[in-house]
């Protein structure tokens, strides 16, 4: 089975910036101890305030499916309509 690479693009609702990003610091450590997961980073943009993007590498796709259903992650979506106006998934594979 071939790895699975995740871009997710995330942007904060404004003036929502810091309680987001201290959210979104607050899956890597959970994330990484995860199985399957071989890279979880967590970027800011330097040119657009509040938008964030992680950089995900997942041994399989049931690897990833898995982590979508993590407790840390569902406590994320909880307060997604409070802190993230909007989120984008885009997948990958390494050639």
């Amino acid at each position: 089975m071939k790895a699975l690479t995740l871009v997710a693009k995330i942007t904060a609702k404004t003036g929502k910036t810091e309680e987001a990003k201290k959210t979104l610091e607050g899956l890597v450590e959970p994330t990484r101890a995860e199985k399957g997961c071989e890279c979880y980073d967590l970027h800011e943009s330097l040119e657009e305030e509040g938008v964030f993007l992680f950089f995900e590498t997942w041994s399989t796709t049931e690897d990833w499916e898995r982590h979508m259903e993590s407790e840390h992650l569902k406590a994320f979506f909880a307060k997604k309509e409070e802190l993230i106006e909007s989120v984008e998934i885009s997948k990958w594979s390494k050639i």
